[in-house]
């Protein structure tokens, strides 16, 4: 084998191919890849998966993607009474399916597999890692607060268990002060998933498993910055080697294609500055009906203007009428580019499902946040926002109502208690600008950088 053979690194990355997953990824193997050029990354995923990734990005002669078998029977029709069924049988079938395709790619590149970036929930990747004595590199995808509580479950269910149940019989206002930065979390901000041990199978064994895994890996990354959090960043740099948190990856690395085929734009060049509502619950959510009538018969009868991205047929879900009536003050589309929209000068809130994709981006554009969680991390980080950030509210009650988002609406945009929140999410956005102008998270990807490539 030549020497240039020899000098060649290949990367192979490992993506969850559900919800927003995938895209952070992609973009961290993206900004990777400028900066190393004696790299070839093989990035596997489903076929599905990748044809959304790699649709809108021309030709990248250092990222090559690679379908792995996404485990559904032939001819599955997906069934929306258990939405969740197609992540079960993925997860059936890993790591056989990529380690089928990483061998393959071993023979296209001609070269081993000398380092594997994953999706932190595969805790897989430790094991794959050891047995080709390569490094294992896992990213993230979401906050710090709940990584920190994953990597303590065990702990978490002894403080907060009762009768030998985690939560029986535990307040929901019960707070989480055996751990720094954690007292003002209570047992009802807690991810479910933490409530099953491997006895349930799916998200919850995975979170359990990677929680246990991930400090073996040789660099923990986070799409976050080291001064959104400090009191938890600390925790987690002493439980994990080598944590670097390189984000926000809206910044570091940024889409290069951020199409705006609706007009959003310049819909909001037409509005008023600071005063419009923008509203996205993500690209895997749609609230229940009667939650959707409440909120649109608020957005009706409020002064605000609003922008609403609608991913499902809004005739069909919202109220008859609707549209035609908030035609002149409101817009709804199936699509926007959301960190455009957010750091537009017009937009002056959001209401959000308190993903952590739309947390950063609403940092990063300096907008206060209304938000109605769902599952997962999304409670948690809730009440991180209204409770220790202080940059957004939590609707209240957890549910959509017309007066609770009325009376959110009027606080952000219309009191002194929402001044301040603009004040406190633009002193998050200056921090996040700091980190990736030669600050902890430049530095971080540079170490970064060294580990994946040695």
């Amino acid at each position: 084998m030549s020497e240039a053979k020899n000098d060649l690194k290949h990367i192979a990355v490992l993506a969850f191919p559900f919800a927003t997953h995938a895209a952070p990824l992609f973009s961290l193997i993206r900004r990777l890849s400028t900066m190393a050029p004696q790299a070839k990354f093989s990035f596997f995923s489903t076929k599905e998966s990748n044809s959304k990734i790699f649709s809108n990005q021309g030709r990248m002669e250092s990222i090559k993607p690679y379908n792995v078998n996404d485990g559904l029977p032939e001819d599955y029709m997906i069934s929306f009474a258990n939405p969740h069924e197609p992540v079960e049988y993925f997860l059936k079938a890993v790591p056989g399916n990529f380690k089928q395709a990483m061998e393959v790619a071993v023979q296209v590149i001609g070269r081993e597999i000398t380092c594997i970036i994953s999706d932190a929930f595969f805790w897989f990747g430790a094991d794959i890692a050891r047995e080709l004595h390569v490094p294992w590199v896992p990213l993230w995808t979401a906050g710090p607060r709940p990584l920190l509580l994953h990597l303590e479950t065990d702990l978490v269910r002894q403080k907060m268990g009762g009768d030998g149940k985690v939560f029986d019989g535990v307040p929901e206002d019960r707070t989480m002060d055996f751990l720094p930065g954690f007292s003002e979390i209570r047992a009802a901000d807690i991810p479910k998933e933490l409530l099953y041990e491997d006895e349930k199978p799916g998200i919850p064994a995975i979170l359990y498993k990677m929680g246990k895994m991930l400090p073996r890996a040789a660099a923990g990354v986070l799409s976050s910055w080291e001064k959104l959090d400090p009191d938890v960043v600390n925790q987690l740099q002493s439980r994990l080697h080598n944590f670097l948190e390189v984000g926000p990856l809206v910044l570091t690395s940024p889409d290069p294609v951020m199409s705006d085929p609706q007009c959003c734009l310049e819909w909001l060049d037409k509005q008023k500055r600071g005063s419009v509502l923008y509203v996205c619950f993500g690209s895997m959510i749609m609230p229940p009906p009667h939650e959707l009538a409440e909120l649109a018969e608020a957005l009706e009868e409020c002064d605000s203007p609003f922008l609403w991205s609608f991913r499902d047929n809004p005739e069909a879900k919202l109220p008859e009428g609707f549209l035609e009536r908030t035609k002149e003050k409101g817009k709804v589309v199936s699509w926007t580019p959301q960190l455009k929209v957010l750091q537009h000068n017009a937009t002056g809130v959001f209401l959000t499902h308190a993903g952590w994709n739309s947390i950063s981006e609403s940092i990063v554009g300096c907008v206060p946040m209304i938000c109605r969680p769902f599952f997962g991390d999304q409670a948690l980080n809730t009440r991180t926002v209204e409770a220790i950030w202080k940059i957004g509210v939590g609707i209240e009650g957890g549910t959509i109502t017309k007066d609770g988002v009325t009376k959110a609406i009027k606080l952000i945009l219309s009191t002194e208690e929402g001044e301040k929140m603009r004040k406190n999410v633009e002193h998050l956005q200056h921090l996040a600008l700091d980190a990736v102008s030669n600050g902890s998270s430049s530095k971080n990807f540079e170490a970064l950088l060294v580990v994946v490539t040695k």
